[in-house]
């Protein structure tokens, strides 16, 4: 039987609340918490636990943060109602978000600074996954931050990979997969329109392509998107300006050159610059398409 922690995840987006749902169908007293009030209720009315943060913190076994950002991670850990300093000695936080792997390190220290395990954890696998409790999560930190975290990674991972016993090295390997998938979408956007120009329909491309060398998950996984003309954010465009930025960050401090992540790079700018932030990033398609004076599956 499965011992039940009171477990808090912190950002209810479109991953967030998948891994809380996640962790209360675990059997844990799962508390759910976002700026957005509606996401907090709707959790609570699926049997998420109730009460202020600041009144639950010192009852907290594992805090999972799912933000955005590292400015967000930080303030949810140590700004002005941060809740670091609540937490009692032992608990562990679950660092989700995409961030450098410095600040990585740098959280790890505040939080060990306070009595605190922290463990560099960011995610793979997308919504649907998340609400399985099958996200592929690339986790880093010691044996007590990894003792601490394992009821939250049982009930929200599928796999989980340990690449070390300090923070860090997760948030790198994070910024590897993510390099590919930005370039992976890119790409395949700009394969799928290109085809259309040689005739190549965006339902014919898929049928094709994705049982061919050139397919990738994301391809098989985004691509539908586009013939379906359904650009509901599962994974927004606005966070591969972030995620990529941090990708050439790290580059640049290791003298690194990677034209490719720039390119792709460049596109999700102007797919965001477009006004098409908020949409699915499959929507980085819509670029190409106007560019090239093509109509895309649900456009008129």
């Amino acid at each position: 039987m499965v011992e039940k922690k009171s477990i808090a995840v912190i950002g209810l987006g479109s991953m967030g609340y998948g891994i809380a749902q996640s962790v209360l169908r675990a059997g844990h007293t799962t508390y759910g918490f976002d700026i957005n009030p509606d996401a907090v209720a709707r959790f609570q009315a699926e049997g998420g636990a109730a009460g202020a943060l600041s009144d639950v913190a010192g009852r907290l076994d594992a805090v999972m943060v799912v933000v955005l950002n590292a400015a967000q991670t930080e303030a949810v850990l140590f700004g002005a109602d941060g809740v670091v300093p609540r937490l009692k000695p032992g608990a562990v936080v679950i660092s989700c978000a995409t961030v450098a792997p410095d600040f990585a390190r740098a959280m790890e220290a505040a939080c060990e600074e306070k009595g605190l395990n922290y463990l560099d954890a960011p995610i793979s696998g997308g919504s649907k996954k998340a609400a399985e409790g099958a996200l592929s999560i690339m986790a880093s930190g010691t044996p007590d931050a990894f003792a601490a975290a394992q009821p939250v990674l049982d009930a929200t991972a599928g796999t989980v990979f340990e690449l070390g016993d300090s923070a860090g090295a997760g948030s790198a390997m994070k910024a590897v997969n993510q390099l590919l998938a930005g370039v992976h979408i890119a790409a395949m956007a700009e394969a799928l329109t290109f085809g259309m120009t040689q005739g190549v329909t965006p339902e014919k491309f898929v049928e094709v392509i994705s049982k061919c060398a050139g397919t990738s998950w994301m391809l098989e996984n985004r691509a539908p998107h586009i013939v379906d003309g359904d650009y509901t954010p599962h994974s927004s465009v606005d966070i591969w300006p972030k995620d990529l930025g941090i990708v050439l960050d790290i580059a640049k401090s290791a003298k690194f050159g990677a034209p490719l992540t720039a390119a792709a790079l460049q596109q999700f700018l102007a797919a965001s610059g477009s006004g098409l932030g908020r949409e699915d990033d499959a929507a980085v398609a819509k670029v190409y398409a106007r560019n090239a004076g093509l109509t895309l599956p649900g456009e008129s």
